[in-house]
């Protein structure tokens, strides 16, 4: 448990060792994009299951190359998707069409550039080398009936829906999605279809975490409780129970109704920190439930919500779901001073130069309530809190919200 400031990476360090206890679940192939594989994929037949005609041309028996023959008598046409033609006269040819299986009595695929169409014949002038096979695809070459295809853990994508519906695999089982919990905290927040009075905000830091989450594939439900320490632990109890995460926003700071904290320790949540050495995003508080559940409770000025969101919750959340994690770093364009002792998470537009390198300009803002250059901007770059100076030529890390 930590009760002082802590550095952005040890934030990583505590958050990676909770992990979440997902089922599986089946789902029909077609809506499995992005999810994570729970079981192996097996070929259900050789793959390609025939001997596969891999141009078009005529189908001959290589003891024709043997004997020198350059003229073909066609005996018939051998299209993909019929059943298989049979070579009568060894010293004939069939015609055959790219994807089709290969005449029985032919083992030879001359393409149709290395010949001369002569009546009902075909004058085959160079076989350049061929021999038994070329030009076609064998056989189980690829994969043999029963080997895996796709491995337990794999996130499905188009490639994979691909082999999915090429072995018949109409129901597959996937890791179930989390279930996550959005939760607004605060008096003075109304419903985005209200007129709020002068002292009044909408609600917009739950909508920007749920749009966040969808982008991942994560569906969440938002919840707004008001600053009522009895109302706030009463609400929160009765969600233990639906939801493996939650998510909150406001709550978490010094303020006389700031209750989160203390309702949190007083329903058994243990804390693992509380406070980290960055800005935006500070108050940051941290913390698992008896049954394993994190609570990710993050401050509630917009731009340090979206913050905490995109560079410590959809990093560790990805890697749960087995997804893929990236850390790309981009050079800075101009110089930058910032004086504090902390991380700071600079707000920038990201760019290629000439030579295909990742950039990144500084964008100006108006601090972390300000919501709008969040729109201007589309990622936060990372300044290590053992440097003020920061020049151009730098390279730093760079945390994507925008794709």
């Amino acid at each position: 448990m930590q009760n002082h400031l802590i550095e952005p990476s040890k934030v990583d360090e505590i958050i990676s060792k909770v992990h979440l206890d997902l089922p599986s679940e089946k789902v029909n192939f077609s809506d499995s994009l992005g999810r994570t594989l729970a079981e192996n994929i097996y070929a259900d037949r050789d793959f390609p299951p025939f001997d596969r005609v891999a141009m078009d041309g005529i189908g001959i028996h290589h003891s024709s190359i043997d004997n020198a023959k350059n003229l073909f008598i066609i005996e018939d046409v051998q299209p993909a998707g019929s059943s298989q033609l049979k070579l009568k006269e060894s010293e004939n040819c069939i015609e055959v069409m790219t994807g089709a299986i290969l005449p029985e009595g032919t083992d030879v695929v001359i393409p149709y550039e290395w010949t001369e169409r002569r009546g009902e014949q075909m004058f085959v002038s160079d076989f350049k080398h061929a021999q038994s096979f070329t030009n076609v695809h064998r056989k189980g070459i690829d994969v043999k009936k029963g080997e895996v295809l796709i491995k337990a853990g794999t996130i499905i994508t188009s490639a994979e829906i691909g082999i999915l519906s090429t072995v018949g695999k109409v129901e597959v089982v996937v890791k179930a999605l989390p279930k996550v919990a959005v939760i607004a905290t605060g008096d003075e927040l109304v419903g985005i279809d209200q007129i709020p009075a002068d002292y009044q905000i909408r609600m917009s830091n739950c909508y920007s975490i749920q749009s966040r989450l969808q982008e991942e594939g994560i569906s969440s439900k938002i919840y707004h409780i008001v600053d009522d320490k009895e109302a706030l632990k009463v609400k929160i109890k009765g969600l233990f129970s639906s939801y493996n995460i939650f998510v909150f926003s406001g709550g978490v700071s010094k303020g006389k109704f700031d209750y989160l904290p203390q309702v949190f320790e007083e329903l058994g949540v243990v804390k693992q920190f509380h406070g980290v050495k960055q800005r935006p995003g500070k108050p940051f508080w941290f913390g698992i439930t008896k049954n394993n559940q994190p609570i990710f409770a993050l401050p509630g000025n917009p731009v340090s919500t979206y913050l905490c969101a995109n560079r410590y919750l959809i990093p560790w959340l990805n890697r749960e779901l087995q997804k893929e994690n990236r850390q790309p770093k981009a050079i800075l364009d101009s110089d930058y001073s910032f004086d504090k002792p902390l991380t700071y998470f600079l707000q920038v537009k990201s760019y290629y130069n000439s030579s295909g390198e990742l950039c990144v300009s500084p964008t100006t803002g108006g601090g972390s309530g300000d919501l709008a250059n969040l729109s201007i901007a589309d990622a936060f770059v990372e300044l290590p809190s053992d440097r003020n100076t920061f020049i151009k030529g730098d390279k730093l890390p760079i945390w994507f919200y925008k794709k």
